[in-house]
């Protein structure tokens, strides 16, 4: 396997690299898998950024041995303000599992060190049902979310760094997650609140569930958060949400879901 930078009439096949593994690991609707494609990684899109002298991209090639050369790997990382961040990473379901992932991570974060990096962090989206503990293997910690927007979509990522840097992040434009504005609530006595009926009903901040447009948060009848009452979908605003016997949520309003992510259930051939 051999780790490289890619030449420009690559860019199709990186595309089919990156469409392949959202498809299988993202928790993403097809629609939205073919915005945010379209938008990162078009023809252009990846023109420019090869001209970007911050912007680092890398492929994986495997050896003619296992079943022709070709890409089954692609990793972005980029330098900003003293930090170097790996922003996309993704391996070709069909070659998982002979730690592409690993290397191309690996090699990545030495050459942004080498480039004048002083420290790495990466950035997963949250809808990235396996990412998350690919990330966390290499020893990194879940160190804030933030939202923001890629293709018209407003998603949250997760930042992960090392456990002992001590060193502020590169201010962003990206908003932080934790306070973004949420539809059709209120604050009463510094309680985030909605209203079902006419009925006061709280939002439980520290109750955060996973979503594919954006998180639900468990909702109470009371102050004092002692009775549940349903979900609450930051998306839409709505409270019309349901949830099956596998502990799926599904917002009925927006189509907003939501399906539980495990260390139980993670495929180790990510790496």
């Amino acid at each position: 396997m051999e780790i490289r930078e890619p030449e420009p009439a690559e860019a199709e096949r990186i595309r089919e690299v990156v469409d392949s593994s959202m498809t299988t690991s993202f928790r993403l609707s097809p629609a939205q898998i073919d915005g945010l494609v379209d938008d990162q990684f078009a023809d252009e899109a990846v023109a420019d950024k090869r001209e970007d002298e911050e912007t680092l991209l890398q492929v994986a090639e495997t050896g003619a041995e296992i079943e022709g050369s070709t890409i089954a790997g692609f990793v972005e990382g980029r330098l900003e303000d003293g930090w170097g961040e790996v922003r996309w990473l993704f391996v070709d379901p069909e070659h998982r599992g002979k730690e592409i992932g690993t290397e191309l991570y690996e090699t990545t974060t030495e050459t942004l060190r080498d480039r004048g990096a002083d420290h790495v962090r990466v950035t997963v989206l949250e809808a990235n049902t396996e990412g998350h503990d690919f990330v966390e293997r290499f020893d990194l910690e879940h160190d804030g979310d933030r939202r923001v927007e890629i293709a018209d979509e407003s998603v949250v990522e997760y930042v992960y760094t090392d456990p002992d840097v001590d060193a502020d992040l590169p201010d962003s434009t990206a908003e932080d997650a934790s306070e973004a504005e949420f539809p059709e609530t209120e604050r009463v006595d510094g309680q985030l609140t909605t209203t079902d009926g006419g009925t006061t009903v709280y939002i439980a901040r520290d109750e955060e569930e996973s979503g594919t447009a954006a998180p639900f948060f468990t909702t109470y009848e009371d102050d004092a958060h002692a009775e549940q009452f349903g979900f609450y979908c930051a998306n839409c605003g709505s409270l019309e949400v349901s949830m099956d016997n596998m502990d799926r949520l599904a917002c009925a309003d927006c189509g907003n879901t939501h399906a539980e992510r495990s260390k139980e259930s993670y495929d180790d051939s990510y790496l």
